[in-house]
């Protein structure tokens, strides 16, 4: 076992830094927009694009905040989004950090579109504890699509057998178990060690 692969948003990153929140809770009052009014007219309907690169973030959202807030730009949009969608998991952090040490390569494996996959590397600091990021926009495919976990596997120049992965998701952990790799859902409150007792003996 050569690789651990790590998912975002549910593993290593819990909403809003100050409590932990989902990250629109106060955006009606923070911004005047209403969540499910951004819901409906912007990830129902152009999300799906987005996350594999088909479209960029910032001019689709503009477009579309012109027609439900037009007192809001985009910028400002995706500034408070991403800066309320940032609590990282320093417990889950230390863990991989000691693993790296190991010899471990360390990925992260994520459904992300390209401004926020860098937002996390750099301004989030993940860029500092992975080798790399392997992002659903850059690839052009988004898990669970088999597509991203054959290119995901490529990028990281292993076999599938030698590939660790942690998701919360149910349908990202067997789509990677179907692949090869040596997938596990993560819950809240888990741990390296009690997830992955393989670890163990990487060390």
């Amino acid at each position: 076992m050569k690789v651990l692969m790590v998912d975002v948003d549910g593993v290593l990153i819990h909403g809003r830094p100050t409590d932990g929140l989902p990250h629109f809770t106060y955006l009606e009052r923070d911004l005047g927009l209403r969540p499910e009014l951004l819901q409906q007219a912007f990830f129902q309907t152009h999300w799906g694009d987005i996350i594999i690169g088909r479209e960029a973030l910032e001019p689709r959202l503009a477009s579309v905040l012109t027609d439900i807030a037009p007192h809001l730009n985009a910028t400002a949009l995706i500034d408070y989004w991403f800066e309320n969608d940032s609590r990282l998991d320093r417990n889950l952090l230390e863990e991989l950090g000691a693993l790296r040490q190991s010899g471990v390569t360390l990925f992260l494996a994520t459904n992300q579109e390209h401004r926020r996959a860098r937002y996390l590397m750099e301004r989030a600091g993940l860029g500092a504890h992975f080798d790399d990021i392997i992002y659903s926009a850059a690839l052009g495919h988004s898990k669970p699509s088999p597509d991203f976990f054959r290119l995901a596997t490529e990028r990281a120049g292993v076999q599938p057998e030698e590939i660790a992965f942690i998701d919360d998701m149910a349908a990202n952990v067997e789509a990677a178990g179907q692949f090869g790799w040596h997938a596990v859902q993560w819950t809240a409150g888990a741990t390296l060690a009690r997830a992955l007792p393989i670890f163990t003996k990487w060390a």
